[in-house]
């Protein structure tokens, strides 16, 4: 087998592609607040920035999937990778808000597509017993752009001025376009699209690993705002203290994932899943206990190894249940899946935020513990009602 056939490649090409998307991201922490100041915009515009991101994310994810069903998957990604590329040029040489917002939604589409399509990709490519080890690599090698990508930024910035971070991920992008122009992608896809959305959309597997991502998504992001405010005012931790203490969780998820997609090749993506999202419920009020600096590495380290216990089996789930609906329309799947992240990343940190103001973390926790477990329980007992098609 060629390179350019290899599976192996393949993979290496989507957690590339999804790498840089992260990259891309992250980057935009330490940068474009400074830029949009530097452009005249309020505080309140500069969170509007920042939220047209999950806009076209959540509307572009679906159609995108449904649309690489059809025609596979080569085009979508070269188009998400240069869609990155001239997003991040906009931000590079954008010289007032309405160009900033432009490239912001841009990046929004571009994630929504890399991310979208790599993962249905990697399901055309992998059977069920498989998929859960290849995604826990995929999420291995992406989460390191979580790890290092508000830095590589910062450094850039510091070294280069405002418009080198821009135009290395640009560079990142372009080459991403490339190797997927080069690759030979099987030409598998569905035949109905209308027909796939629908069947995928209404099979209840399908639906309750969408609302188990969504409670996911929700529970990780309100610890993002919250989290730090609760480290600072009862620890007395400051922010390089506090980035530790997210450091050290990032690192745990890396080596995390992997384990857990092992793991699913064993026990099967919705089981994990739902022991997951168990037990990131529990690890909660445990972190709202901490007493100490060490102690609070040691309990967010723990969470964060749960949460890898609930992507990468989620992963694989979507696929096995967008299989069992009989289509195998893996984009429209994938899409869904996108969608409910970005769901969750909305309303998790709003919601988070309101409850901490009122309550405080540690009665927050255990207010948000037991609601998590309510919904997972009912989750876990759903299953798909439509007869298997054969998984692929």
């Amino acid at each position: 087998m060629t390179l350019r056939r290899s599976r192996g490649v393949a993979v290496a090409l989507v957690t590339f592609a999804t790498f840089t998307d992260i990259i891309a991201y992250s980057i935009a922490v330490p940068v474009l607040p400074d830029l949009s100041r530097r452009l005249g915009a309020s505080p309140t515009l500069i969170g509007f920035l920042f939220a047209s991101f999950g806009v076209t994310l959540l509307t572009v994810s679906i159609p995108m999937g449904a649309v690489s069903d059809r025609i596979g998957r080569r085009t979508p990604l070269v188009g998400g990778m240069l869609a990155l590329a001239g997003a991040t040029l906009l931000f590079a040489f954008a010289t007032s808000l309405p160009w900033l917002f432009a490239a912001r939604l841009v990046q929004g589409a571009a994630d929504a597509v890399t991310w979208v399509v790599g993962f249905a990709l990697i399901a055309d490519l992998y059977a069920s017993e498989d998929r859960g080890r290849v995604m826990g690599l995929v999420m291995a090698g992406t989460n390191f752009a979580f790890m290092f990508g508000p830095t590589i930024g910062g450094w850039l910035y510091e070294a280069g001025g405002i418009r080198l971070p821009f135009l290395a991920v640009s560079a990142l992008a372009a080459v991403g376009a490339v190797a997927f122009v080069w690759i030979e992608l099987p030409a598998k896809h569905a035949d109905r699209e209308a027909a796939a959305i629908a069947t995928v959309l209404r099979d209840p597997a399908v639906a309750a690993c969408a609302a188990g991502v969504v409670a996911a998504a929700a529970t990780i992001s309100m610890l993002e705002p919250v989290l730090p405010l609760f480290l600072s005012s009862t620890l007395g931790m400051g922010p390089a203290r506090i980035g530790l203490v997210f450091g050290i969780g990032a690192v745990v998820s890396t080596v995390a994932h992997p384990i857990c997609g092992r793991l699913v090749n064993r026990w099967g993506g919705q089981r994990l899943t739902t022991i997951g999202l168990v037990l990131v419920a529990c690890a909660l009020p445990v972190l709202s206990r901490a007493w100490s600096n060490e102690s609070a590495i040691v309990f967010y380290a723990l969470e964060a190894a749960m949460v890898a216990l609930v992507i990468t089996p989620s992963l694989a789930y979507m696929a096995d249940a967008t299989s069992r609906a009989g289509v195998g329309s893996f984009g429209v799947g994938y899409g869904l899946y996108n969608m409910a992240w970005g769901a969750g990343l909305l309303w998790g940190p709003a919601l988070g935020g309101f409850l901490f103001d009122r309550l405080g973390f540690p009665r927050m926790a255990l207010l948000w513990a037991p609601s998590l477990v309510a919904i997972t329980i009912v989750l876990g007992r759903v299953e798909s009602k439509l007869p298997r098609g054969g998984l692929v």
